[in-house]
């Protein structure tokens, strides 16, 4: 039997009642059960979204019915999921999020013991577990036991605060999205010192304040509050707070590229990042810069593999490896916030991170369309161009021009388009690239 294909770049997702269901959330905790053995234990978590009670319930029957313990957390930030999974010794992890999503879509995103995402190989086997449908309920007296645990919230929190350094008063407003991060990350920012003023930190799974994608278009409020009040940093969190994104003293959304070059620079050895990531990069950085596949779960394991300092995704996904393999908005936030305290002004220090123009543009693509469109897309672009240094394949379609322009034409893995992401240090150069692969795509969708 071929497994049907479950999770994307970033755990399961999909619309809730169509693609996302009670009974797929509890054959998945059926699948892990069998993929642990049928014993151990699973820290459970969820975000604010109206539809995590049911699946929440759903997955832990499934898990309780195959003789594994589960220890619910409760509405928390998916890096919290990550650290209690290797804090509490934990088989596995289990956060029930659709991250930056609209409210109608769900998802789930399993965790290793030491607090690293599930790798495809994992996902896979529980895929063919989930197809084949050979999941195995234990006896009446063996069935899981299920606990709830408060306590690793405060650990989480002074475990945080106890990795920086701030100026006590340093004025920062969090916009939490009203998702997972609302109660803790405004309450770890005031341990840390900052004087802190919130934005959308009411938890609700409607997302009423703004869309939880935090980019430019949903971040106006925060970007005029943080002008009008004079705060040094505005922090923006997505919906499960595994991302972090800066608004600088100017009421300017940072850009991607240049923010996690900043970070990086704080790090002495190797970093690693994904193909997406623009040339600053390379001209910032202490040690190599590694690219792998978009996703945290790949840069988690390049980190491993290669022992490497730091590592992100242009989109404010970073993980810190010195404090958990789970991608931290919450600590990302922290450190940016220290950077500013120890070295000023946030617009001025991304000034010292070279800029090029940087295009990011996504076309509409059912899921189905997206295979079909991406089966010939190298040979449409390097037909089509006929500078091209490099072609890397490891994700989609990333070209590499004689004057160090690139683009990257991939499908995304989380909603239904592709995804076009482009360099170059002129302008003019960028668009007419962007023009060509936008053409091509439509053609051949």
């Amino acid at each position: 039997m071929v497994a049907k294909k479950l999770f994307g770049t970033s755990g399961i997702r999909g619309k809730v009642g169509s693609e996302v269901t009670c009974e797929l959330a509890l054959n998945v905790g059926k699948s892990l059960a069998l993929y642990l053995g049928n014993k151990g234990t699973v820290v459970l978590g969820h975000d604010t979204r109206t539809t995590n009670e049911m699946l929440d319930q759903a997955i832990c029957a499934g898990l309780l019915e195959s003789g594994v313990d589960v220890i619910k957390i409760g509405m928390v930030p998916t890096p919290l999921v990550g650290y209690a999974t290797e804090k509490l010794d934990a088989d596995a992890g289990i956060m029930l999020t659709a991250s930056h999503n609209p409210s109608q879509y769900n998802g789930i995103k399993l965790w290793n013991k030491n607090g690293m995402a599930y790798t495809s190989a994992q996902e896979a086997e529980i895929e063919r577990i989930y197809a084949e449908k050979s999941y195995k309920s234990v006896n009446w007296d063996e069935v899981g036991t299920l606990s709830v645990n408060e306590e690793i919230k405060g650990e989480y929190i002074d475990d945080l605060v106890s990795l920086v350094d701030i100026k006590k008063g340093l004025k920062v407003v969090v916009d939490c999205a009203s998702g997972a991060g609302s109660e803790i990350s405004p309450l770890v920012f005031r341990k840390a010192g900052c004087e802190v003023t919130t934005l959308n930190s009411q938890p609700d799974g409607f997302f009423p304040g703004r869309n939880p994608e935090p980019n430019e278009e949903n971040l106006q409020t925060l970007m005029k509050t943080v002008v009008a009040i004079g705060a040094d940093l505005g922090i923006a969190h997505d919906g499960d707070a595994d991302r972090m994104i800066t608004v600088d003293e100017m009421g300017n959304v940072s850009p991607f590229d240049s923010l996690l070059a900043l970070m990086s620079k704080e790090f002495e050895g190797d970093i690693v990042t994904t193909v997406d990531a623009g040339l600053c990069m390379d001209e910032s950085v202490k040690g190599e810069v590694l690219r792998t596949k978009v996703g945290d779960v790949n840069v988690a394991e390049v980190i491993i593999e290669k022992d490497a300092a730091f590592g992100g995704e242009p989109s404010g996904t970073w993980l810190h490896p010195y404090f958990c393999m789970c991608p931290d908005g919450i600590l990302s936030g922290l450190k940016m916030a220290e950077i500013v305290s120890r070295d000023g002004k946030l617009s001025e220090l991304l000034k010292t991170i070279p800029s090029y123009p940087n295009i990011r543009e996504k076309i509409t693509c059912s899921a189905e369309a997206k295979i079909k469109v991406m089966e010939n897309m190298e040979e449409l672009l390097t037909s089509e161009f006929d500078d091209i240094r490099e072609v890397n394949s490891i994700d989609g379609v990333r070209l590499t021009f004689e004057d160090d322009s690139w683009v990257l034409v991939r499908p995304s893995g989380t909603e239904d388009y592709v995804r076009i992401t482009l360099e170059s240090r002129d302008q003019k150069r960028a668009e007419s690239i962007r023009d060509a692969c936008v053409k091509i795509i439509k053609e051949n969708l």
